[in-house]
């Protein structure tokens, strides 16, 4: 028997990150520095495992090759690395040792930059069956155990300016159960501008076809894989109810998120930052942004056919109106394709020279135009046409718009909302583009839209890590 306590108390595990603090089992107070050589040299009444708690202090950075591996702990070879010794028992209860060389770097903060990582160095002693990470506001950094136990690294990074507790439950090598609470700093950002997300639409009620925006404060280039997925997991978009959705990077500093298929009538959209402290390499660090929640409408889809001249409003699926309309003639064709209202205008002045058309030529316009409804920002509009109300559900006339009579402008431009669907077939002009002249977001196929995702499909791992729980039992 006494073999076996011997076995139990040299288990080592190795924590990469900063443990300042060990808290006692409730209602049990902490033991004091030493004790663990005390209670080594008298009769050892509980089972414990020793664990070593090493930590990237700040201005210290994790090695060229990203992770530490266990056991290479020691000061200079993974950064500026400091270590204490921590003991788990089976009341939940710690001990930082005494250790000279930890004296004056037991209060150095975390470097956010570092990993986390616990690892039983040997896992003929013991295992750990439990770790769970958690930061002042609630949040739990995710992380997975390795099968067998053997160790625990994190899946996110840390956060910068942040107060972390960790618990830790092991088994020595009887299988008794043992543990111990442990806290942590991470060091505050760097001074300059931190990186955050302003998004888009604004607070309000918006038609099925709502596009989620996110434009950074500073750009991200795609060659920094790994800043540009810690950035979009700190994206977070929910909804209710739940729909399958993804961003995609359209450019270095813009973000567009769009469900597969369009909202659910009603939903309830909420989008949030995890930015916050989130270390980003070259980039720095993140920085808070202002949440957003806005509603979906009943779901509204205008579909116009211009080869029949015609087009078809439902609500919800049901065929409320059939109006009969004129697109783009030869040279102005209609663009095809989805788009999504952007906004309204009672009253807009359209010209002829805003879109290419020399002034003094035949094709040449200036005319104030009523009820106009926009689909793209280089002046695409479905509005009132009254001079063509005779060609309207016959020919295509115009130069590009979808013209319709003043009644039927009215009635559309009171009935739709920004985010509500248009969409052009049988025009036989080009295709809308997805980003650069409204929202043509919905004109990119699903595979095609979540190949602009930072981050990897999810596909089935043929070796999975056990998920570490992220709560812990009491």
């Amino acid at each position: 028997m006494a073999k076996s306590r011997t076995k139990a108390w040299s288990a080592v595990a190795a924590v990469t990150g900063a443990v300042l603090t060990v808290a006692a089992a409730p209602g049990r107070p902490a033991e004091l520095p030493g004790s663990l050589e005390r209670a080594a040299a008298g009769p050892a009444r509980d089972a414990a495992v020793t664990l070593l708690v090493a930590r990237a202090v700040d201005g210290g950075r994790a090695g060229a090759d990203g992770w530490c591996e266990a056991g290479a702990f020691r000061t200079g070879r993974c950064g500026d690395w400091r270590e204490q010794r921590v003991l788990a028992t089976a009341h939940g209860a710690g001990t930082v040792l005494r250790d000279p060389a930890l004296a004056r770097t037991e209060t150095l903060p975390t470097d956010a930059g570092g990993p986390l990582e616990i690892a039983l160095a040997r896992a003929e002693a013991g295992s750990l069956t439990d770790v769970t990470v958690q930061d002042g506001h609630g949040r739990h950094l995710a992380g997975a155990l390795a099968p067998g136990g053997g160790h625990w690294r994190n899946t996110e990074p840390l956060r910068a300016g942040e107060g972390y507790t960790v618990r830790v439950g092991a088994q020595d090598g009887d299988g008794t159960p043992v543990g111990v609470t442990l806290a942590f700093r991470t060091s505050p950002p760097a001074d300059g501008g931190r990186l955050t997300a302003e998004f888009g639409p604004r607070p309000g009620t918006y038609g099925a076809g709502e596009i989620v925006t996110a434009a950074l404060s500073h750009p991200v280039p795609a060659e920094d894989a790994d800043a540009r997925a810690r950035v979009e997991q700190a994206l977070q978009v929910s909804s209710q109810p739940h729909v399958e959705g993804a961003w995609h990077w359209v450019d270095d500093a813009t973000l567009h998120f769009r469900p597969r298929t369009y909202w659910p009538a009603h939903t309830v959209v909420r989008v949030r930052s995890g930015l916050d402290g989130v270390e980003l390499g070259d980039h720095g660090y993140g920085g808070p942004s202002e949440p957003l929640e806005f509603t979906v409408a009943d779901r509204i889809e205008a579909v116009t056919d211009s080869a029949a001249h015609e087009m078809t409003v439902r609500r919800n699926g049901r065929v409320i109106r059939t109006i009969p309309v004129t697109t783009g003639k030869a040279g102005f064709l209609t663009r095809s394709g989805i788009k999504v209202v952007l906004g309204k205008e009672a009253k807009v002045r359209m010209r002829g020279d805003t879109v290419g058309i020399q002034k003094g030529t035949k094709e040449f316009y200036d005319l104030p135009v009523l009820y106009a409804t926009r689909v793209t920002w280089s002046g695409e509009y479905v509005h009132a046409a009254p001079w063509s109300v005779e060609a309207q559900g016959e020919e295509n006339v115009s130069h590009g718009c979808t013209g319709m009579s003043t009644e039927d402008a009215a009635w559309f431009y009171e009935t739709v909302r920004e985010g509500d669907i248009v969409e052009v077939v049988n025009s036989g002009g080009e295709k809308m583009p997805p980003f650069d002249n409204g929202f043509g977001d919905w004109n990119m196929d699903w595979s095609a839209w979540l190949s602009g995702s930072a981050l990897p499909p999810a596909t089935p791992d043929p070796t999975p890590l056990t998920p570490a729980r992220l709560h812990p039992t009491t």
